[in-house]
Formats: structure tokens, sequence, C-alpha cells
């Protein structure tokens, strides 16, 4: 984990997302990520508001950033500055979402005609277009290449990381019984370094209670299936028993 610059004021926002507003600091290198309680889903077709789901999201994103640097995992992560603001490196995201697949669900049961549940017998890596406009297509990385979205030598880093992303996250949510059924990754350029940015938690993140099946997610939200605020509460309890 990096050391924070002594003072930093937060300044003018940089940019504002669905979940997310990030603000430029007094540091050119570094900004504020500050989790919104907004809920949207169906690329921004259903919107609503899940109470304190900001709050759960910065504790736990943060919690698994600062475990994963332990792990040699390099993140955009420097320290958790308040209930819903995370001090980050500034990167240059790679337009290029990430999807890592344990589990048949979504838009992968749709698409090959598999029934919901079923356990692959190996990860599948995706990538899709991050252009909300276009509603984030999937594509390959020949389109990647081609239009320049990220060098081969970058998405090399990038798949090879995401295996690896995987596997630890895999264990972690194991330990505190949940299944992780499928996530998306976003990563950044900081200088030579490619780092894992974003966040990681119940909104990008599928997750099942491994004993009862129930729902850990933001598909509750998708679903209509209620309890949202618990929910992250409860994922934030657990994840943050795990030292």
């Amino acid at each position: 984990m990096s050391e924070a610059p002594a003072e930093i004021v937060r300044e003018d926002v940089m940019h504002e997302g669905k979940a997310k507003i990030i603000y430029l600091t007094s540091a050119t290198d570094v900004l504020i990520q500050y989790f919104k309680d907004d809920a949207t889903a169906f690329n921004g077709k259903k919107k609503g508001t899940i109470v304190n789901k900001g709050v759960c999201n910065n504790d736990i994103s943060s919690h698994i950033f600062s475990l994963m640097e332990k792990d040699d995992i390099r993140t955009h992560f420097i320290e958790k500055l308040s209930e819903r603001e995370m001090l980050v490196k500034r990167v240059e995201i790679i337009p290029v979402e990430v999807v890592v697949r344990n589990v048949v669900a979504g838009s992968l049961a749709k698409r090959m005609g598999r029934e919901t549940g079923e356990v692959l017998p190996e990860p599948i890596v995706e990538y899709y277009y991050k252009d909300d406009a276009l509603g984030d297509p999937m594509i390959n990385r020949n389109h990647i290449r081609i239009f320049h979205l990220a060098k081969d030598d970058e998405m090399d880093h990038v798949q090879k990381e995401a295996y690896k992303i995987n596997d630890w996250l895999k264990a972690f949510f194991d330990k505190i019984g949940i299944t992780l059924v499928d996530y998306k990754l976003e990563f950044g350029r900081s200088g030579d370094e490619i780092l894992l940015a974003d966040e990681i938690s119940p909104d990008g993140c599928r997750l099942w209670d491994k004993e009862t099946g129930d729902i850990l997610d933001k598909d509750r939200f998708r679903q209509d299936l209620g309890k949202e605020p618990e929910t992250y509460e409860e994922v934030r309890r657990r994840a943050l028993s795990v030292s």
C-alpha cells in the first residue's frame, strides 16, 4: 500500500459515475473516490437508492484492497479517508472491463443456453468495451489491439492478474461462506505499472451464500428481491472479519 501525501485537500469533481464521484486533490497524482448510495441496473435503465450502500462498498473495497496489497496484488488504493471516501492513485483507466466467471449466471447463461448455477471447470475471462452509450459490448483481444484500447503486453499482464486475483478472491469469499460466482475488474495505467482500480464490492460481484444459495449482491436490486441494505451490511460484516 502506498504512503499517503501529508496533506491532501479535496478539490473539484473530476468525474461522476453511476456509483461513485472522483475528486481531484491538491496532489496531482492522487484522487479521492467517493461512494454513493445510488443504484442502477440494466445500463442505467433502472435507478434507485440502497441506504448505506456507499459506506458498505467503501469498507469492503478498502479492506480487500489492503489485504491484496499484502499479497503482492498491486492496486490504486492508498488509504480509507472516511466512511465514504477512499484515497487512490491517479490512473489512466484502460477502457476494457474484465469479467471473470466461475459459475454460470446472468448473461453467460442466456448466451450459452446453460443452467444458472453450473460450476465451470475453469474460470472464463471476458472483455467488454467500457462505453455506456454502446451498452458495454463484449469484445476480444483483436478488437482491443486493432482499436488501440490497450497494448498486447498490457493485456497479457491484465489477463495474468485476472487469474491471480480470481484465485485470491475465491479463497477470500470462501472463508466467509460466500461463493464468488462472477465479477468485473478494472485496471489503470500508473507510469509503467498496470494497477487494479475501481472497487471490489457487491455492486460488481455476483455473490451467493454457500449454505442457502441466497443472493448477496446487487442482483437483489435488479430482481426486486428486497432487503438490499441488510444484504450489503451482511457482506460488509463478513468481509471485515477476515484479517
